[in-house]
């Protein structure tokens, strides 16, 4: 079947010497993957290279049979156009960082209006503010909404956090915890929107130590969740920017 359609590009791997294999989250379908033959050696096609960028926001014109196979494109457009999150050095590496999350944690093959347009608008929030050291953290909160594992907040006033119960507690277990300073950034992360993430003052050691705990509560919950490899060149860019 023939749909025009909006997607976010979430990976393109070079497959043969003039091929790409592209994952992108659809808002017509969820996730989806396409073959596209030739791309990258050809120069007049209507598919450029340039289109399957990490997080690019596009319009396709696709070719879904939904059998489980390889799709494919038959035209794309960009509709919404960056103005910052490739320039800047530490947007880019959120962006990477991102896009390797989301391939990591999205895979439903169905049609999920409220996550794409949490993406869509979440992804152009990004690009059009400045302050943006806490903007992951606080996006890989909100996006356990949709993946059914966002922190139960009742009773938030005790001190601890289990992070395999997904639950406040006023023990510890030998179960993973958030304590001390990291449960403080947690919960103040609860009770915020992305207007308001600037306002959370925190050292690099402080943000390193929560994201380490946010990726592993991904771990606990998602099975076949692997940690995204560009970790590291997010911590490495964050200490010399933030």
């Amino acid at each position: 079947m023939q749909l025009t359609t909006k997607a976010i590009v979430f990976s393109a791997l070079k497959y043969g010497d003039t091929s790409l294999i592209v994952k992108a989250f659809t808002a017509s379908d969820g996730i989806k993957s396409y073959l596209l033959r030739g791309v990258l050696s050809s120069k007049k096609g209507k598919l450029k290279f340039a289109y399957f960028q990490p997080l690019t926001q596009l319009e396709i014109v696709a070719n879904h049979r939904n059998k489980g196979a390889l799709e494919s494109i038959r035209e794309a457009k960009v509709y919404y156009h960056y103005q910052t999150l490739y320039a800047d050095m530490a947007k880019n590496a959120i962006s990477l960082f991102l896009a390797e999350l989301l391939g990591n944690s999205i895979r439903e093959e169905e049609r999920n209006e409220d996550l794409y347009q949490f993406l869509e608008a979440s992804l152009q929030w990004l690009d059009m503010h400045r302050d943006v050291a806490n903007f992951h953290l606080y996006f890989m909160l909100s996006l356990t909404k949709f993946l059914g594992f966002y922190p139960d907040a009742y009773q938030i006033d005790r001190p601890y956090f289990d992070l395999l119960e997904g639950e406040f507690t006023a023990t510890e277990s030998l179960n993973p915890m958030l304590r001390g300073e990291n449960i403080y950034y947690f919960k103040t992360f609860l009770g915020i929107n992305f207007d308001a993430i600037d306002t959370i003052k925190m050292k690099k050691t402080n943000r390193q130590e929560l994201l380490k705990s946010l990726i592993l509560y991904f771990e606990l919950h998602l099975q076949g969740f692997r940690k995204p490899k560009s970790l590291a060149v997010l911590n490495e860019i964050f200490d010399s920017y933030v």
